[in-house]
């Protein structure tokens, strides 16, 4: 790592790849606009239709059903709206159902008013309640329009990963349409849009080794779609306006074919974070890893040290050189707790630290991890032997 520091957050944002570095560069001397006719646009529109293609690849779907947009914000405020159309026809969707764990972009419902959302909760694992989620589509008044569920297929604090399959059938069983932010997932889980049972699925690029500021929302067809929700030029088919991102496409699609190349990796990560959870255990048998007891993502480790605030804890790591988080990226340098930990009925307070891990790490940066949790859980043991004896 550079400078010999420790990088231990992907889930807030993965490393350029080589490969994504090297497809924008090569895109940044296309001068050509993507929907221009001559040589120069075709050249350009090229570009994006390889990455289109590379992206649907990664998710099982035609080219086609990509919808490229500045990132997964933007494709759940796209996705997560009353209005549809199906060919000509509009749809109305009037209720949106999220879990209590949901990233921000997709728990405060898009274009959904307050009234239309309704919050379900989840196990102590941070789980979607199933049976909250059946008595919630029974009770839906199908007459005033569809019903739409939006959940994460891992959850990005925890890495719990989420029953969607289950919850999709629960969801068609009532006619309701299925968001999945797959987000977290991409390039960790392999993805199918269809075996899934979803109608929408959004990504990051920035996520799987890609720029920052390009994602994509992925749909099961082309006749049932949401109302744009950026209008003018045309492009993407209409579906989001705006010359298209020639550069961050194609670096999109250069991690793309990475990700789905890479799949194979979970099983040495997966042994690299159990190592350091192991490890911290070693050291110290109070530390709780949250959601450790039911499908995480590969990557992902969310604890607590009891006494110890996440906050000084992440402070305390960046000093010893290890980039974690204290939750959710987006979070970051806000005072509060998080609600994903409130949601599952763990003790908040306190807060959780997130170690997020990629391909790239060694047993030896687990080790030097490791180090430095020894530093700070001595530290935290000697406060606490201190105030004791006070």
């Amino acid at each position: 790592m550079a400078n010999g520091r420790l990088y231990f957050d992907y889930n807030a944002t993965a490393p350029l790849l080589p490969a994504a570095q090297s497809a924008m560069v090569d895109a940044m001397a296309l001068p050509g606009n993507p929907s221009s006719v001559h040589a120069e646009g075709r050249k350009s529109r090229a570009v994006v239709s390889k990455a289109r293609d590379s992206v649907a690849q990664l998710c099982g779907v035609p080219a086609t059903q990509v919808v490229f947009c500045s990132g997964a914000t933007e494709a759940a405020n796209h996705v997560l709206t009353p209005d549809f159309r199906m060919g000509r026809s509009p749809v109305r969707v009037s209720q949106l159902f999220v879990s209590a764990v949901e990233h921000p972009a997709i728990l405060e419902g898009g274009r959904f008013s307050a009234g239309q959302i309704t919050v379900l909760p989840v196990d102590s694992d941070g789980r979607l309640d199933l049976a909250a989620l059946a008595e919630a589509m029974a009770g839906h008044d199908q007459s005033t329009g569809q019903a739409m569920l939006g959940l994460q297929l891992a959850n990005n604090e925890t890495g719990v990963i989420q029953p969607v399959r289950k919850a999709a059938d629960i969801v068609k069983g009532h006619h309701g349409l299925v968001v999945v932010d797959a987000v977290q997932g991409a390039g960790r889980l392999a993805l199918s849009l269809e075996q899934l049972g979803a109608d929408f699925m959004i990504l990051s690029g920035h996520k799987i080794g890609g720029p920052k500021g390009i994602g994509a929302l992925v749909c099961a067809g082309e006749i049932l779609m949401p109302a744009p929700l950026v209008r003018g030029g045309g492009q993407e088919k209409g579906h989001r306006g705006g010359t298209e991102n020639l550069v961050c496409i194609a670096g999109f699609g250069a991690a793309a074919e990475v990700a789905r190349e890479g799949l194979d990796d979970a099983k040495h990560i997966e042994e690299l974070r159990d190592r350091l959870e192991v490890g911290m255990r070693e050291m110290a048998p109070d530390v709780i890893v949250h959601g450790d007891s039911v499908d995480r993502l590969a990557n992902t480790s969310f604890f607590s040290l009891p006494g110890l605030k996440a906050e000084t804890a992440q402070i305390a790591f960046d000093v010893e050189s290890v980039a974690v988080s204290a939750g959710a990226a987006c979070s970051s340098g806000k005072i509060g707790q998080s609600h994903v930990l409130s949601a599952m009925g763990a003790d908040a307070a306190l807060g959780a630290i997130r170690v997020s891990l990629g391909r790239e790490h060694t047993q030896n940066d687990i080790e030097r991890f490791l180090q430095a949790f020894n530093v700070i859980n001595t530290r935290r043991l000697a406060r606490k032997s201190a105030a004791v004896a006070a």
